[in-house]
């Protein structure tokens, strides 16, 4: 008899997952079953290619891509709603993946208003609205689980990136209130912080040297791959983690 996978045809959303950490979550939680919705906001050809690799050689329909803003209510309620008639199921799993970094690295002096919003817009207001449509969502398959991605940065309290930093403690604080606030449901809240990730936002404008000299200062000798960060998630995604509810799990390596 074949045994199922442990995510086996759970449905689950991951928001910005059409390149970078995303994508390999989304790709990570499929090889463990689910049924994976992929998100994104502007490049509907990236967001095709993950999905295609998703449901490859598959006899059914495991993978669909749904374009978002996850900034604006109605378009995270779209987004739960596609998902829902699309695979004729509640939602299990929220994934929230997608974010924006200043890639000049702007000081807080420095950051323009126009900037530090949209940072705000989508880090910490799309976490929100994506927490609170989720909240209510996962409700009715008795059960599910809530993952935000964070920056290890939190920690770090790094010079350059006070707009994006300040944003994910943010998250990683509603993370644990939202946990607590769901209390009896079966629905857990979790937050996952990369540190240097060799995937999406942290390559950009970075030298070979560069990241290489960021690896080197690495307790483990290299940046992280997108596979150390989606395994994480991908355990927080299963029933073998009920346990683990209201925290946040630093992925970076041992460097904060």
């Amino acid at each position: 008899m074949a045994t199922s996978l442990p995510l086996q045809d759970r449905v689950a959303i991951v928001t910005g997952s059409s390149r970078g950490i995303g994508k390999g979550i989304a790709i990570h939680l499929a090889s463990l079953g689910a049924k994976l919705v992929i998100n994104y906001t502007s490049n509907s050809n990236l967001a095709d290619l993950v999905a295609e690799e998703i449901n490859a050689n598959q006899p059914t329909l495991r993978a669909i891509t749904i374009q978002a803003d996850i900034s604006d209510p109605a378009g995270v309620k779209y987004l739960f709603d596609s998902a829902e008639e699309a695979f004729y199921s509640p939602v299990h799993i929220l994934v929230n993946s997608a974010g924006v970094i200043a890639y000049d690295s702007p000081t807080i002096a420095n950051i323009t208003v126009e900037n530090f919003d949209r940072i705000m817009n989508v880090n910490a207001r799309g976490a929100f609205l994506c927490g609170k449509e989720s909240a209510n969502r996962l409700k009715r398959c008795g059960g599910g689980r809530i993952i935000f991605l964070s920056t290890s940065l939190v920690a770090a309290l790094e010079p350059g990136q006070g707009a994006y930093t300040a944003a994910k403690a943010g998250v990683e604080a509603m993370t644990k209130i939202l946990a607590k606030e769901l209390k009896g449901t079966g629905i857990t809240a979790n937050c996952v912080a990369p540190g240097a990730t060799a995937a999406g936002m942290f390559l950009v404008g970075k030298t070979e040297e560069m990241v290489k000299k960021i690896g080197e200062e690495n307790p483990i000798g290299r940046i992280g791959e997108s596979k150390d960060i989606s395994h994480i998630v991908g355990f927080l995604a299963t029933d073998s983690a009920e346990w683990v509810n209201s925290q946040t799990i630093r992925a970076n390596g041992g460097v904060v």
